[in-house]
């Protein structure tokens, strides 16, 4: 595996090496080893997988609080999606700070973002199946999510008008928002 650091410290895109033939193709999408041979340790618990089917599907930007906080490694294994990380840490020297990276069935690449940051996606195409890893259980106390088009934030989605969920649309701006990483 390759990975490629961002502009977010922690951030990591994450490159499978992609053995194929006429056949397909094999890789190893997870491996405790090679992360850590990285310095990068997790201990995920669970994983989640998430179909959207009309291009211009918008999910996040979601966090978990506190102690509750989730590190993910995502991917796309059918379409594409812009995913994006944003730094929700007030210490940090990227505070509100985003990194956006294509990821596709194609390109096979993952993204790592560590706990403290937010994170959402928006399908680039139609007919989008997401996976992704957490290192803490769903916790809905814990939930939080900040408005997609925050102009605190300014992320370019590459969409004028999303689809959303009533949860999405909903969400608070950073500056209402409580995110629990005031510490981190």
């Amino acid at each position: 595996m390759k990975f490629i650091k961002t502009a977010l410290e922690g951030v990591y895109i994450v490159e499978p090496a992609v053995f194929g033939d006429h056949r397909g193709f094999f890789m190893e999408s997870w491996s405790r080893r090679a992360f850590e041979e990285a310095g990068l340790c997790y201990d995920f618990v669970q994983d989640n997988h998430s179909s959207s089917t009309v291009k211009g599907t918008l999910r996040g930007i979601h966090f978990q609080r506190g102690e509750k906080a989730q590190a993910k490694l995502v991917r796309c294994v059918k379409g594409a999606v812009l995913d994006v990380a944003v730094d929700l840490r007030p210490s940090s020297p990227t505070y509100k700070k985003w990194v956006g990276v294509e990821l596709s069935g194609e390109n096979k690449r993952q993204l790592l973002i560590p706990r403290g940051f937010g994170h959402g996606f928006v399908t680039l195409t139609d007919d989008v199946e997401f996976l992704y890893k957490a290192d803490n259980p769903y916790a809905p106390e814990a939930d939080g999510g900040i408005r997609w088009n925050d102009p605190e934030l300014d992320i370019n989605w590459g969409i004028e008008t999303p689809i959303l969920s009533d949860k999405d649309s909903k969400s608070p701006f950073l500056r209402e928002a409580v995110t629990g990483f005031e510490e981190w």
